[in-house]
């Protein structure tokens, strides 16, 4: 008789598919599922009596910002103790590779806003490099990378903000089809920050050929999410149509009272896509608020030629003086944080000294009274000091909105999860708050419903075929939950809680919970693009 490594018994099985959920055993051996026949018995090492509670394949985060976290909390504690046991890192364009030695320390300084600052040993270039170091770790989820659209510019045309030659753009779609075969799942793109969003629709469809041709994914946080919503997404939209990639946008949403009567067209964007034959998919984290670098506040022009540059115009008064004036009275075309979410509606959550911790968890309209200056110069101030490697939540939409987003087909749940002093609590909640609150309490979708929007549907978008199922032969990512228990605890003032709830999870067969405690060990693996079944 074979012994197995893991029995799990008497469970509520959820398997991803959608399908209604059934009572029944699984057995675990060499990191594979086996679904057991009624009155099977088997021996296993480890026995899981599961009993009265729920158990779900592992949950996908589709978009996560931990691909340097990973170096100094390889267990990832903020989502598997939420039940997440695969990680989408480099999202928004951003990402550790490709990188080149000339560059490496102004890169760092540029994406520390959404990837944070962490000892990292940065001895690597190229996707395959990085990829090899991390899984060395002793991952807690796996990690699956996806090539950033700002990296793949840097490293073939540099920060500067003008549109790609020919040459420059064969280099780039030569950088992008080198980083799909080293594995990333496809190109992430962040149409709001540097250098990505120096990039014309033309550069984008040429790098959406690459995708196609190889079956990766367009991931985009497109250009505008509030008031240039609709031409935004027609963009993204004529990417997919002219080069035939698969389109999935990143954190979805409507941004900014003044633009929510655009939600039915957004939508009708989707539904006309769909119906014309292509593919299209986006996450979302559960929570009306999101997050970003704080950086973000200021005008496009300001971030022309990178970090240093942006630090350098922020000593210049005139050039404040600028910046204030097209704040307070907007650019066309550009996602104004400030006039969609207001002094009051923007919190910092982290900054990288301890010289202004005490802006944490406080408003522009706080933090100027703080510093007894006007919210502007105070924020400006900070940005300087910090060195641009302060984070931001802003307030953006209603639970109306997020149910409506949430219940549609194309949805899948994400987290979004920016790290580093009082973070969103989607870093620790968000998958927990779905079936708590959405499921549970309020029954905006059913319990197999939200499951499927966790696991399957984001495994088959991005191209994971032995993952998000409870099936014969396919990966142990499991979690076992208390239906009744399962919730979010965190919330904006005090954000790094731990939910409540998750009881197992189980990466590759290997239990990093059990019954509730985390037990940390080489479970997660680097997971690399295998091509479109």
């Amino acid at each position: 008789m074979i012994m197995f490594d893991v029995l799990i018994k008497n469970g509520l099985i959820v398997d991803g598919t959608g399908e209604k959920p059934y009572e029944g055993n699984l057995a675990i051996v060499d990191e594979k599922i086996k679904l057991l026949g009624k009155g099977e018995e088997v021996e296993a090492k480890k026995v899981i009596d599961a009993k009265g509670k729920v158990v779900s394949p592992g949950f996908i985060d589709t978009h996560s910002h931990s691909s340097l976290l990973v170096f100094q909390d390889p267990m990832l504690s903020p989502k598997t103790r939420q039940g997440i046991t695969t990680e989408f890192v480099a999202q928004d364009g951003m990402g550790p590779a490709p990188i080149d030695e000339p560059n490496k320390s102004s890169w760092i300084k540029a994406m520390s806003g959404l990837e944070g600052e962490y000892e990292a040993p940065w001895d690597w270039e190229s996707v395959d490099d990085y990829l090899n170091v991390i899984d060395k770790l002793d991952l807690g989820p796996n990690i699956a990378y996806l090539a950033p659209h700002s990296n793949v510019r840097f490293v073939s045309m540099g920060m500067e903000n003008r549109q790609a030659t020919d040459e420059e753009l064969k280099k780039m779609k030569e950088n992008l089809a080198k980083a799909m075969e080293e594995g990333a799942f496809g190109l992430s793109t962040g149409l709001i920050y540097p250098p990505g969003s120096f990039g014309n629709t033309k550069e984008l469809v040429e790098l959406g050929k690459v995708l196609a041709e190889t079956g990766g994914v367009f991931v985009t946080h497109q250009r505008s999410e509030a008031d240039s919503i609709l031409d935004s997404m027609d963009e993204i939209l004529t990417v997919g149509n002219e080069s035939g990639c698969r389109i999935h946008f990143s954190h979805f949403k409507v941004c900014g009272k003044n633009n929510w009567d655009k939600i039915p067209a957004v939508l009708e964007k989707l539904d006309n896509f769909t119906k014309a034959g292509r593919i299209v998919s986006y996450d979302q984290y559960p929570y009306v608020a999101g997050s970003t670098m704080m950086s973000v506040i200021l005008p496009p022009w300001v971030h022309d030629g990178g970090t240093d540059k942006l630090l350098e115009r922020l000593q210049d008064n005139e050039l404040r003086e600028k910046m204030k004036e097209d704040i307070l009275t907007g650019i066309e075309g550009w996602d104004n944080f400030v006039e969609f979410a207001g002094f009051d509606g923007i919190f910092v959550t982290f900054v990288g000294s301890d010289k202004n911790k005490d802006v944490e968890g406080k408003s522009l309209t706080e933090i100027g009274q703080m510093r007894g200056k006007e919210p502007l110069d105070a924020i400006f101030d900070i940005i300087l000091e910090e060195k641009n490697l302060v984070g931001l939540v802003d307030f953006w939409g209603t639970e109306e909105h997020v149910v409506r987003l949430l219940k549609r087909p194309e949805q899948n749940v994400c987290t979004d999860g920016i790290l580093g002093g009082k973070p969103h609590p989607r870093v620790y909640g968000a998958f927990p708050r779905v079936i708590g609150k959405y499921v549970r309490e309020e029954e905006a979708l059913t319990l197999e419903e939200a499951i499927y929007k966790m696991t399957k549907k984001p495994a088959e978008t991005f191209g994971l075929y032995d993952r998000g199922v409870i099936k014969d032969g396919y990966a142990a990512d499991l979690v076992i939950f208390d239906f009744e228990e399962i919730r979010d605890v965190g919330d904006y003032n005090e954000p790094n809680q731990y939910p409540k709830g998750i009881e197992y999870v189980l990466v590759n067969g290997k239990v990093i919970i059990d019954n509730g405690e985390a037990t940390p060990q080489k479970a997660g693996k680097v997971l690399r693009f295998k091509g479109r079944k």
